[in-house]
């Protein structure tokens, strides 16, 4: 307990860590830099549900809204056990760079419920996705908070949380409330493409890596942590670059083949296997302590924070690191891995086709418009190459890493959004 109580509370010091440097490479205003040190507002809800036999069981849930000066808050909600304030103040706090680094009319915001869904039934999860809105209240909406799919929750669940909080409105409002939250089924308001957006995004930005470095993904191999929505949308868009899948970890196993895995193969074994990559026949069980140490050339962690750090940063033999999770890499281990000369391509930017597409579907809702997966998919494509370009222009200007040149470029935005509005009153 005590070590994930210090992982959490590393992931929240990581991101303060990683402003800091970059308000000091940039030289933040010292007044800008004190509003940005925190979050606006932290909730926490305890709420009562009614399980399947009968009993009752409290739940805890939160909602932190680190900043709003760019738009309405924006962020996942997660179901995990690790879900705390904690948790939540460093994933708000990222969101609020990634939200504005992408040029969205956004700020950060983050949540969800501390629990491991895979202990309770569909209708158990259903009641309690409800009344956790419920109780969330006006403290999300259309144009204050909009929440989103993350780590264990689903486009079903984005569903249920539409319709309560359209159930709470009169009915003459209840359909311009729709996009009170983003990553909806098709059939409910969900955007077309918006399931394989964060994965795609990967590879764009690693595509854009490889073009930046005179190289290419074909015939580069590449290994995987976390085989969920990014990881397995990410090694499906790697195959059509050509590139070789040659490890896989998640929280079941770690399997590996030399010769390569096909993706498809195994989202379909992982389908039927309840998502667990173990026991897949194609490859073999390795030990996890040597994911890491693996011989490749790409790794891409698509899991949970805090997987590459001081203690395994020195072995890791890839030449890019591409963050498909959220704070992945802890500072101490990234300062490792650029002294060796590895590439980080940071969350802010990497991950952040899930947030572009939301963007694209709470448009769609407002506006009333139908998007085509084309439509999607090359509006995506484009903005994350103009973050990318942003981005590199930057490193380039203050000599500086891309993690911290891309920190930079969404400081600036908010900077400043501050200057010209000033503070009130």
């Amino acid at each position: 307990m005590e070590t994930e109580e210090k992982k959490k509370k590393g992931m929240y010091e990581s991101v303060q860590y990683q402003f800091e440097t970059a308000a000091n490479v940039m030289g933040l205003d010292e007044n800008i830099r004190k509003i940005l040190a925190t979050t606006n507002n932290e909730i926490v809800v305890h709420f009562p549900v009614k399980m399947d036999n009968g009993s009752v069981e409290v739940f805890t849930g939160y909602r932190v809204q680190h900043n709003n000066a760019l738009g309405p808050y924006k962020g996942g909600l997660r179901y995990h056990p690790s879900v705390d304030i904690a948790a939540a103040r460093a994933l708000a706090t990222w969101m609020t760079w990634k939200t504005s680094l992408a040029g969205l009319p956004y700020g950060g915001g983050k949540g969800g419920v501390q629990l491991d869904p895979a202990n309770y039934s569909q209708s158990e999860l259903e009641r309690i996705t409800r009344r956790f809105t419920y109780s969330l209240g006006d403290n999300i909406g259309p144009d204050i908070d909009i929440p989103a799919p993350d780590v264990n929750t689903t486009p079903q669940m984005m569903a249920w949380i539409a319709d309560t909080y359209m159930s709470t409105k009169s009915p003459s409002e209840r359909s311009n409330f729709a996009h009170v939250v983003t990553g909806k089924p098709v059939g409910t308001g969900g955007l077309e493409g918006r399931d394989r957006a964060t994965g795609f995004g990967v590879v764009v930005t690693l595509q854009a890596w490889a073009d930046w470095k005179e190289t290419s993904l074909s015939g580069k191999k590449y290994i995987v942590q976390g085989f969920g929505n990014v990881g397995h949308w990410a090694s499906l868009f790697m195959k059509e670059k050509g590139a070789i899948l040659t490890a896989v970890q998640d929280a079941s196993g770690t399997i590996y083949a030399e010769d390569g895995i096909d993706p498809q193969d195994l989202l379909t074994y992982t389908s039927a296997n309840n998502g667990r990559v173990a026991g897949y026949s194609k490859a073999h069980a390795i030990d996890p302590s040597t994911f890491f140490t693996l011989d490749c050339d790409i790794c891409i962690p698509a899991a949970l924070g805090d997987q590459i750090t001081e203690e395994n940063a020195h072995l890791i033999k890839a030449k890019v690191i591409a963050e498909g999770a959220n704070g992945p890499t802890n500072p101490e281990g990234e300062a490792i891995l650029l002294k060796r000369g590895i590439d980080v391509i940071p969350d802010i930017l990497c991950n952040s086709g899930g947030v572009i597409g939301s963007y694209f579907e709470w448009l769609q809702n407002k506006s009333g418009e139908i998007w085509t997966m084309d439509d999607v998919i090359g509006k995506l494509e484009s903005k994350l190459l103009i973050s990318f370009k942003k981005v590199v222009a930057s490193s380039v200007e203050y000599k500086t890493d891309l993690r911290t040149a891309a920190y930079i470029v969404a400081i600036k935005r908010i900077e400043v959004a501050y200057k010209l509005r000033g503070i009130f009153p």
